[in-house]
């Protein structure tokens, strides 16, 4: 088990490193000059030189690079530069409120998500599971920015329901907070909802028609021991699976959300640094959600041990 931890830390490690070499590469791709944004267009060739010196840019791409990685590690990601503030400060004010809201949606998600799922395969050619597909079908169909938009304009505009737009920190009104990210959660949820649906659905499908699931029922298990300490708790693997990975597209994804609703997350940020080609921000909000999708990788990894206990001898004997 030890040996396989390390074994998942070195490979993540690596593409940790391989990620930032992309971005730091990509990002210098973009079109337009930032010493020139930052200069002002009118800005005379020897202040845009004196700009580029100062940012490090009229340095080799390997020497950027390495003086960028050495930062970073540090946390030191470099300050932005249309507005001079440091770029960890940034990030500090508007991850939380992204990670807050994705993790708000994903919970929405698995809540919706399990329970159609279970209904669905549990009373599979009736009604139930014809509402959960249909419920789904409407989730992956609808954009996302459209069902936001309806929203707002619907059960905050006219019905009052929620607030259009706005943000509180839950650590200071814990109750005023929840109910600001509930309207944007539940909209940013239900795509992630429809995937966790399905795919419950499918696993727990497959679980209940196993053999096993025919023996704990011929020995008199009661159904809901059936359906959710075995059936459930076996689907779960997948489950996991899809869960880890809908969290760290709802951490990069959530641009639309929290521009729709107006919360200072790290999509608006994100948006903000591409148009104004602030490279020390791009740079730093990649790198951060490429390590959040590699640790959320990792926390899955554990957690399959923790529900299938078969996996722990596998990992001790690797």
């Amino acid at each position: 088990m030890a040996r396989h931890l390390l074994h998942r830390l070195w490979q993540s490690a690596l593409t940790l490193v391989l990620a930032s070499v992309i971005v730091f590469i990509g990002v210098r791709a973009l079109p337009g000059d930032p010493a020139l944004a930052m200069a002002g267009e009118e800005a005379d060739p020897a202040t845009v030189a004196a700009v580029r010196a100062e940012l490090g840019l009229d340095e080799s791409l390997v020497s950027q690079y390495f003086k960028f990685a050495g930062n970073a590690l540090s946390g030191d990601f470099g300050e932005s530069v249309r507005t001079r503030t440091p770029v960890s400060e940034m990030l500090g004010a508007t991850l939380p409120v992204t990670i807050q809201l994705a993790i708000y949606a994903m919970l929405i998600a698995m809540l919706l998500g399990l329970a159609a799922g279970v209904a669905a395969a549990v009373y599979r050619g009736r009604w139930p599971e014809w509402t959960a597909n249909g419920f789904s079908l409407f989730a992956l169909s609808v954009p996302t920015f459209w069902l936001g938009i309806l929203a707002v304009l619907y059960l905050s505009v006219q019905l009052g329901w929620f607030p259009a737009s706005g943000y509180v920190s839950p650590f200071e009104h814990p109750v005023r907070g929840v109910y600001y990210l509930t309207l944007p959660a539940l909209i940013l949820g239900l795509t992630h909802a429809a995937v966790v649906q399905r795919q419950t659905r499918s696993s727990m499908v497959e679980t209940l028609t196993a053999d096993f699931v025919r023996t704990a029922r011929a020995k008199g298990l009661g159904r809901g021991t059936v359906i959710f300490r075995i059936g459930l708790r076996n689907s779960l693997i997948v489950v996991t699976t899809i869960v880890g990975l809908q969290l760290g597209g709802l951490i990069a994804g959530a641009v639309v959300t929290e521009r729709i609703f107006s919360l200072p997350g790290i999509g608006k940020l994100t948006l903000d640094s591409v148009f104004t080609r602030d490279y020390p921000v791009i740079q730093a909000v990649v790198l951060v959600i490429t390590a959040a999708y590699i640790v959320i990788n990792l926390l899955v990894d554990f957690l399959y041990t923790v529900i299938d206990p078969r996996m722990r001898v596998s990992g001790r004997a690797s």
